[in-house]
Parts: C-alpha cells; sequence; structure tokens
C-alpha cells in the first residue's frame, strides 16, 4: 500500500515503524525538521518538510495514488482539514485523529463523511474503555477480549504469592488437564519470549495466557491472584481520560478526582454528576491520606506528566491501594515505570496506533492489539477459504518465528490449539506474534 501518515509525533513514529515491516511504502509529513530526521535515520521510507494541508506538499507526496491518508498530528483542525483535502486529491481512504468526543456522535459523523472522512480515531476514548476493562479485571496488566467474551487473553505478573513460581511449562499443563488455557508468551526482563515446555516461572515475570471462561479459575488460582471489586476509585488527573472516566463509572461506583488547576476542577464540576473533584496537588502524600486513599480500591494516575503519574501511582501502592493504573504516555518511560513495580500500564498513542494499524491489515484481520512494554501484539485473524493455515493440522502449518496460535472460535464454540488442531475456513484464531513476524504471519491466513 502506498501510505502517506501526517504527523511526525509518536503515534505517527510507531505507526511509521510498523508499517515499514509491513513493507509498506510510507511518507511522513511532518513541518518539524529533526522529527523527520529521526524517523528517517531508523526506517526506510520518505519524509516531507511541510504543512500537511499543503496541497503542494500533498502532491508531491503522491497524494493521488495514496490508499491510505493518517492524520495524527496534535492539532485537531490540520488533521481534519488536511484528511478532507487528502481524499479531494485523491486518496482512497483517510483517518482522522481527532480529540472532540461529540465528533463520534452518529448525526455527526454523518458530516465527517460525507466531506471525506473514513474513519475518527478519538484516543481519550479509547483509552477509557482500555481502563474499564482493567478495573473489572483487576487481577490483570493488559487484557483483550474475544467474542464477546468466549475467550480472552490475560497477562498476569507473577509475584511472590503466585504457587506456579520455579515450575515448569510442563508442570502447568499437567495441571490443566480439561485444556481450558494456555500459557502463550512470557516477558522477562523486557525480551518476550515462546517458551518450551521445559520453561520454569520466575518472580516478575509477565505471562500471557489466554483463556475460555471456564480457565479462569484455575488461572487464578495458579498465579495467585483474585479480581477485588472496585467500589472506590481515586483519579488524579482531570484529563479527557480522566473525565471519561469518571463519567462512566459514577453512578456505579464512589469516585474521587484530584486536579491540581483550581479553574478546571470548576468545569470538571460541571461535566461530572456524582464524582467528588478535589483541588491540589495529588503528588502531596497528606492530601492523599486527607482524601481518603487508604480506603481505596484502585488509583488512576491520568495527568499530562507521565513524572507525576509514575510518582503518584507509586505512593498509592505504599499506602495499601491493591490496583493503580499509570499512564505513562512517552514510550521511553515504560520500561522504566514497569521496573519501578508498575505493572498496569496505559499508552492511549499505542491504543490509537493499534486501531489505525488494523485498516492496513487488509480483512482477514479482525482486530490488533498492540501491547504496552514489549515488541509484540495480539492480532484476531479470519482463516480465508483456501489459506495456508488450512490446509493441516497446526504441527504442519509452516509458522514463522515469534509467533503462536494459542486459540480459535468456531461458531458457537472456542478451542485453545495445540499441534494437532485443525483450523477451518472462517474460524477466528487468535494469534500471539512479535512485530517482527506479523508479514509473514498474514500470508498464512490470505
Amino acid at each position: 500500500m502506498n501510505i502517506i501518515i501526517a504527523g511526525a509525533g509518536e503515534v505517527g513514529t510507531h505507526l511509521a515503524r510498523m508499517l515499514c515491516n509491513e513493507r509498506h511504502d510510507i511518507t511522513v509529513i511532518d513541518p518539524d525538521v529533526e522529527k523527520l530526521a529521526i524517523i528517517e535515520s531508523g526506517y526506510d521510507l520518505m519524509t516531507l518538510k511541510g504543512s500537511a494541508t499543503s496541497f503542494g506538499i500533498l502532491r508531491e507526496a503522491n497524494i493521488q495514488h495514496c490508499d491510505l491518508y493518517i492524520a495524527v498530528a496534535q492539532s485537531e483542525s490540520l488533521n481534519i482539514t488536511g484528511a478532507i483535502l487528502a481524499k479531494k486529491l485523491g486518496a482512497r481512504k483517510t483517518i482522522s485523529r481527532i480529540t472532540s468526543s461529540e465528533y463520534l456522535l452518529a448525526h455527526n459523523k454523518e458530516h465527517f463523511t460525507a466531506l471525506g472522512i473514513d474513519y475518527l480515531i478519538y484516543p481519550e476514548r479509547i483509552a477509557s474503555k482500555e481502563v474499564i476493562a482493567l478495573l473489572n479485571k483487576t487481577s490483570t496488566t493488559d487484557f483483550v477480549d474475544y467474542a464477546g467474551g468466549k475467550m480472552a487473553v490475560y497477562v498476569i505478573k507473577l509475584d511472590v504469592n503466585a504457587p506456579v513460581i520455579s515450575k515448569s511449562l510442563l508442570d502447568m499443563a499437567r495441571l490443566n488437564v480439561k485444556d481450558e488455557f494456555r500459557v502463550i508468551a512470557i516477558t522477562r526482563n523486557g525480551k518476550t519470549l515462546m517458551p518450551g515446555g521445559a520453561e520454569r516461572f520466575m518472580l516478575n515475570d509477565l505471562v500471557y495466557i489466554i483463556t475460555s471462561p471456564s480457565g479462569i479459575h484455575d488461572i487464578m488460582k495458579y498465579t495467585g491472584k483474585a479480581d477485588i471489586p472496585v467500589k472506590n476509585l481515586m483519579i488524579l488527573g482531570g484529563s479527557r481520560i480522566g473525565i471519561r472516566t469518571a463519567k462512566d463509572l459514577e453512578k456505579r461506583i464512589n469516585i474521587k478526582l484530584i486536579e491540581i488547576n483550581r479553574a478546571k476542577c470548576n468545569d470538571i464540576n460541571e461535566r461530572v454528576e456524582k464524582t467528588l473533584v478535589i483541588n491540589g496537588d495529588g503528588r502531596d502524600i497528606d492530601l492523599l491520606k486527607g482524601a481518603g486513599i487508604s480506603n481505596m480500591d484502585a488509583f488512576l494516575a491520568v495527568t499530562g506528566s507521565a513524572e507525576t503519574n509514575i510518582l503518584a501511582c507509586l505512593s498509592a501502592r505504599k499506602l495499601g491501594v491493591k490496583k493503580v493504573i499509570c499512564e505513562v504516555e512517552n514510550l521511553d518511560y515504560v520500561s522504566f515505570a514497569e521496573n519501578m513495580g508498575l505493572d498496569t500500564i496505559i499508552n492511549k498513542k499505542l491504543s490509537a496506533a493499534s486501531r489505525i494499524f488494523r485498516f492496513t491489515m487488509g480483512d482477514s484481520v479482525s482486530s490488533i492489539k498492540f501491547m504496552t512494554g514489549t515488541d509484540a501484539e495480539i492480532l484476531e485473524f479470519i482463516a480465508r477459504p483456501g489459506s495456508p493455515v488450512t490446509r493441516g493440522p497446526l504441527k504442519t502449518i509452516n509458522m514463522p518465528a515469534g509467533a503462536i496460535i494459542g486459540g480459535a472460535i468456531r461458531g458457537k464454540s472456542c478451542f485453545i490449539t495445540h499441534g494437532n488442531s485443525q483450523i477451518k475456513p472462517n474460524d477466528i484464531v487468535i494469534v500471539f506474534s512479535l512485530q517482527s513476524a506479523v508479514y509473514k504471519l498474514r500470508r498464512l491466513f490470505q
């Protein structure tokens, strides 16, 4: 595909890296020459210095032959304008990043479609939905649900209470006699591996487990985890994610939201109903104690500062909060936060990139999720009739190194896959893959 990315920020850069791995023809447009130099030095693509709302720049980017135009600059107005111009000048499909939730209302989206924008991406809404899912699954550091709950991937960090520590995957398989779940990967010291049966679980491993609903109880037992009901939540930061989360949950649970800016507190008070808004600095331990943090079941830090979020989450954990969720937008800080003991991290830029990347994968991929803190992703493929993956048992399929099929959904049933499993046409197949393997993996399902 010929793809133009307007915006060389973290979303644009991450997409460029992923799409280069997929062997697309990529052009990145941005007015910041330094950002472009960094991208151009690391990836096989073209860059253009200038505004994506310039007719001359768009034509120089060969817009008339563009298959996909992706507008992910910081400015919402520039993204919308650029996407409209791109479509008028010949781009086949356009995507625009937005910051206004009202644009997503059905009667408003129609106007954008008429103007030539095919899809709107609102990263804060995506991140808020992820937060709510994590608050419902407090035992996990990440969670992906498939086919309305028929199958799910749990990401669990092993602590000192995990009975499986020092046991091998083969030992765990012997306990899993009903074949209701499967360990598909482990991230250890920043490196992700597809372990063999002799591999032993270690303290602080991040374990990726695919399971049917019936296997969840045993997973919790073997990993020493338990979901706790969240009845009291403290949110640090009156960001769009914080406000969206509060509005979605305040009728079900008790919420306190701390915001350092007094004027913003007044604005938030007008937008929420039952949430208690507190003006103060969330890094102040005395403030947290006075706000009743010891009574909180969960703590969510979503200020605009990764440093503030990390420090506040560490404080919340020391003060006894069992579940903390930390927004870390600077990708360079993710591993630092994990090394500090913060295992549940959200990054709205990666979440947005996952949604956008899906549009480049063709109709064989129904969803994709980039995993925070690792060079891996979970993909949901649809096995097309005649595709190589359907031509025999999985043990006979030439899977690329760094990819593993964990489970499949067939009609109303689901099953964990192994070497003797046979994928049939139209099965929905859940695959864990390192980014380096995705290109070869796609060909198995086409």
